[in-house]
């Protein structure tokens, strides 16, 4: 399926997930629809504790208050279950939802699903009205966006005199 715009809504969705809240697995179902209201960060990642996912999501864990300050949340979706998922997030200390797809059906709706090799590492920043503002889509998915570019997105996407349309970074 081919990638949502700039400018339309994001395609809805409901999956399993996983927070980890202190020394307990917190474990249900996390729906786009029920996110309005605030702004949201969607970020694809190929595969629980890869050396490249691991880098990047612990580069939002660290940079998380960042996030909230601006009133964004961030849920982060793959592939795996939501058993992988709380086994990555313990060991890493992250407190986000990670979000389980097993079947593909998300990834496809986003149109960032790779013949074969599974996930493309793409971001998605949706506004609180559930429309999709900014994107990147990697190529090959070696390198992901910083917390510092996708928190510089959602500041001129929720900052003052934003009109709440951004342009989408070139895939790298």
């Amino acid at each position: 399926m081919p990638q949502p715009e700039i400018g339309q809504t994001a395609p809805d969705f409901t999956l399993p997930g996983v927070v980890i809240d202190g020394a307990d697995a917190l474990t249900r179902h996390f729906s786009l629809r029920e996110q309005r209201g605030a702004p949201l960060v969607l970020a694809f990642y190929p595969a629980d504790a890869s050396p490249g996912c691991t880098a990047q999501l612990c580069n939002y864990q660290s940079e998380l208050a960042g996030f909230e300050a601006l009133g964004a949340t961030v849920w982060a979706i793959s592939r795996q279950s939501t058993e992988s998922h709380e086994s990555f997030a313990r060991k890493q200390g992250l407190a986000f939802p990670l979000l389980a797809d097993e079947r593909g059906d998300v990834v496809d709706a986003y149109g960032v699903g790779m013949f074969g090799v599974g996930v493309r590492r793409s971001i998605f920043i949706i506004d609180a009205e559930g429309v999709v503002r900014w994107k990147h889509v990697a190529l090959i998915g070696v390198t992901y966006q910083s917390a510092a570019v996708i928190r510089a997105e959602l500041s001129r996407i929720t900052g003052p005199g934003a009109d709440g349309a951004s342009r989408s970074a070139a895939a790298s």
